[in-house]
Formats: C-alpha cells, structure tokens, sequence
C-alpha cells in the first residue's frame, strides 16, 4: 500500500504532491487518535469491572432466613419421632442447613419422650436431619427418662440409624453408678448406650 502510494506521488504535479503528503499526515495522526482511543477504552473496561470473587457460603450475612422462635418436628407415620427448638435459626438453602442458636432438643424412643438435651449452638441437616449441638464453655447435659445424666461437650445425632454419638470425654451418673469414658454410642430404639473408651465405673452400694 505504501509503495503503490509513493509511486503515485512521483508521478503526480508537485502541487498535488504536497496536498497528498498532508492528506497522509492528517490519516496517520487520526489513525493514531483513534488507537490511542481504543486502549484507553481497554484499559477502563478492565479496571473498572474486575473479576467476579468467590465468596465463602454460609456466613451470617447470607443468611436466606433467619427465624425466631424455631421449631423442627421430624415425624415418622403419625408419631413424632425428635423435636428441635431454638430462640433463632439462619437459614442457609444452599447449603440445606440451619444455624441454631440456644437449642432444646427433645427425642422420643418406643416408650415416648427418650431423651431432651439443651445446647448454646446447633447445626442442623435440612436434608438428612441430622445434627450437631454444643455449649460454649459448660458440657452439655442429657437427661434420659430412664433417670441416668449424662455430661459430654459435643453430641452429634444421625437420623438414619437414630443414634447419637460422640467422640469427647463423657460422664454418665444415675442409678447408683458413677460412669467416666471417652466417647458415646446411644441407640435411642434400643436404649442401649455404650462407652466407647478408657471406661471407668464406679458404684454406690447405697443406691
């Protein structure tokens, strides 16, 4: 293209000659402009819309619900087979969980009411219905109807084999025996539980 032009301009009058050369010049200095328009243009698009960040799921702030004075009733035909209750919930659907603050936690076995235990905090499973409860400093207390207490810092249920569990330190009184151990495996249907290490019983023979 430049050569065809500059032959051109050897052949052409001298007065055209030096109308094509500002011609050139005002199409070079355009050309410029115009590039220099199309970076500025790229380089704001690009700081000015940078990329999309993760953010992490589940924080207080994206809570899709948060609910006062929560009840979750898991049933079983026509018989209500565990009951939560909790001052508030957060509700995260994505993750298909519920954050739970001051919880109580009522199971019913074959006889009715099995087991209620209070927790400072809970998560619970919307999908499975399983749960997690804790306290913030003091153990949580358990109370069975068949009279025995029990002390542990975490308690974990899975609703598939109803069953709780737990993996902490844990202290069961009642009955005359005084039970220490580390870990706890209840079967709620068969009100069996079961100290799972480093068990140490004592017994009141008054009792």
């Amino acid at each position: 293209m430049l050569l065809s032009c500059q032959t051109f301009l050897l052949e052409a009058p001298d007065g055209n000659i030096v109308w094509q050369r500002w011609a050139q010049r005002i199409l070079l200095g355009l050309s410029l402009t115009l590039v220099c328009f199309l970076v500025y243009l790229l380089m704001t698009n690009s700081t000015a819309s940078p990329p999309p960040t993760a953010t992490a799921p589940g924080t207080i702030n994206q809570a899709d619900a948060i609910i006062s004075k929560f009840t979750f009733t898991q049933t079983k035909g026509d018989k209500v087979q565990w009951q939560v209750d909790a001052q508030q919930a957060r509700l995260y659907e994505q993750d298909k969980r519920a954050i739970l603050d001051n919880v109580a936690v009522t199971l019913f076995g074959v006889q009715g009411k099995e087991m209620t235990v209070h927790g400072d905090e809970g998560t619970l499973n919307t999908d499975t219905k399983n749960f997690l409860l804790a306290n913030r400093s003091e153990p949580l207390v358990i109370y069975t109807q068949s009279g025995y207490t029990i002390y542990t810092n975490h308690l974990a249920w899975t609703d598939q084999t109803r069953e709780i569990r737990t993996q902490d330190p844990v202290h069961i009184i009642g009955h005359g025996l005084d039970v220490k151990g580390r870990g706890l495996l209840g079967h709620l249907d068969t009100e069996e539980f079961e100290v799972l290490e480093d068990v140490h019983v004592d017994v009141d023979p008054a009792s």
